[in-house]
């Protein structure tokens, strides 16, 4: 198609954020990497203890909690004796003593405890400098307060979730003419390759891969949450999609509402209780009676009162 031609449109210009929210993004951005640094640096400890026949991880579910830091600091400090280190567990842990005991019956070498100590010391460093950007973070956000408060009451977002929305579109989305355009952006949406009226691919697009991210983490939160809709759709698509095409699904309808609730400026609302149609606790009922009927049992679906059923 010629460029002078009155059909060819010029694409949309790329969204670039104002000053202040560019440095918000920044600091954002930058505490995501230095939790990123905590998982290379537990990733790598774990290596460590296993190589040393340390067997940590098998009875303490996190390696760098509380009861994890405490034997590990133990360990250098010359500490060998397993039922010293297994009596710095904390009483909640599931194992016995006995157990921790017998995971810890291991020996650190020279080189291995100097490994040890270097990465905890980094850690360290990094929890501190972790705890400045949040500070630094919340400074700003003191006038976007009413925004951060709205995005908390979606079910499965929190504090840490919210400040990194709000740091890559914005307290308003005006940029975003659309909840689809902000979707599109975000990359929680089919792509659309096609060819001769063919499609060829519809894998989501790279797009914003920090926000990508964060709502795909989101919506596994906002599933865990008790009769949320977010849950409800999950269930619905799963059994259809499959557990990852499902979790995708809610991420985009958990992108449509944050730009509704930011666009309009309005509060979260949960929505009212689906009622079941008649269909579906129909085929529930068939569902159960196949069951039923696999283990040698027979079930005759009787109604008692039909006018008590939903349409």
């Amino acid at each position: 198609m010629a460029w002078g031609s009155d059909l060819y449109f010029a694409p949309e210009s790329s969204y670039v954020p104002p000053p202040e929210q560019r440095d918000w993004r920044l600091l954002s951005r930058e505490g995501i990497a230095r939790r990123e640094d905590i998982g290379r640096h537990r990733n790598r400890i774990e290596v460590l203890l296993e190589q040393a026949q340390l067997k940590l991880s098998c009875v303490v579910s996190d390696v760098l909690g509380v009861s994890g830091r405490r034997i590990l600091r133990a360990l250098l400090d010359g500490v060998t004796d397993p039922d010293k280190l297994a009596m710095l567990a904390q009483r909640k842990i599931l194992a016995t003593k006995e157990e921790i005991a017998e995971a810890l019956r291991g020996n650190l070498s020279c080189s291995q405890h100097l490994a040890l100590k270097k990465h905890l010391d980094s850690l360290e460093r990094i929890e501190v400098d972790i705890a400045d950007l949040e500070t630094e973070l919340a400074k700003p956000r003191a006038a976007q307060q009413p925004v951060l408060q709205r995005l908390c009451e979606i079910p499965g977002i929190g504090v840490r979730a919210a400040q990194p929305i709000i740091s890559e579109i914005g307290p308003n989305p005006d940029a975003f003419a659309t909840a689809g355009k902000l979707a599109s952006w975000v990359g929680a949406c089919p792509g659309m390759c096609e060819s001769g009226g063919v499609s060829m691919s519809s894998r989501c697009a790279k797009a914003n891969p920090y926000l990508r991210r964060l709502f795909c983490q989101i919506a596994w939160a906002a599933t865990m949450a008790k009769d949320s809709p977010s849950r409800h759709k999950y269930h619905k698509l799963k059994s259809r999609l499959g557990p990852q095409k499902a979790i995708w699904a809610v991420a985009h309808y958990l992108v449509r509402l944050v730009w509704t609730i930011l666009h309009s400026a309005i509060p979260y609302k949960n929505p009212e209780p689906v009622v079941v149609d008649r269909r579906t606790l129909l085929k529930r009922a068939t569902f159960l009676k196949a069951q039923l009927a696999r283990i040698g049992y027979s079930l005759i679906i009787q109604t008692s009162d039909p006018e008590t059923l939903p349409a």
